[in-house]
């Protein structure tokens, strides 16, 4: 891979203080550059979030889903067990924002989210991992903990040894709770 790296800096936060480093991966349409937030003193086998990018969660406060409850979570979770939040430029399951506001429309008029991603021609989840244990080597990381629901990032880690899954449950809302049962019935969370 030829990827890119960023030196380190600091980043003071509201949910801790944490040293970051960017990694920019070329594509075919171009790049993306990743995030990884992480504490000094990382555990031996320390806490990893992988979390994909959502604006309209993470920036704004959406409650059509939990990737903020999520996010502030993980880094909050990091913060206390000295751990690791990689943060994956995917908007929308890797659809784009263009497509995630047009997949949101469909579901304004009654589509689920898997059904709202197919009727745009895309797979219910256009993500993937690979670069992840390229990080993770780059740190010179193993063995992890995986703070996740999502069975495919467990299985997406070539070379990298999920030694547990640790849950991220959080509460659902009258926006987010049909779209949360749909990550569990229909795309095999582990809600």
């Amino acid at each position: 891979m030829n990827i890119e790296i960023s030196n380190i800096a600091n980043l003071p936060s509201r949910f801790g203080t944490f040293k970051v480093k960017a990694f920019k991966e070329p594509c075919a349409d171009g790049c993306k550059e990743h995030l990884v937030i992480y504490k000094e003193n990382l555990q031996d086998v320390p806490t990893v979030r992988i979390h994909s990018e959502c604006l309209t969660g993470d920036a704004i406060g959406s409650l059509k889903c939990d990737c903020r409850d999520q996010l502030e979570y993980a880094l909050e979770f990091i913060e206390r067990t000295n751990g690791m939040v990689i943060y994956l430029r995917q908007e929308g399951r890797n659809i784009g924002l263009l497509n995630k506001i047009n997949a949101y429309a469909l579901q304004d008029n009654g589509l689920n989210t898997i059904e709202a991603n197919h009727q745009l021609g895309f797979e219910a989840d256009e993500r993937t991992y690979e670069i992840v244990p390229y990080i993770l080597n780059h740190f010179k990381i193993e063995k992890i903990k995986l703070l996740t629901n999502n069975p495919h990032k467990i299985n997406s880690l070539a070379g990298i040894e999920v030694v547990e899954r640790v849950p991220i449950i959080m509460d659902s809302n009258e926006h987010n709770s049909d779209y949360l049962d749909v990550k569990k019935d229909d795309m095999g969370h582990l809600l």
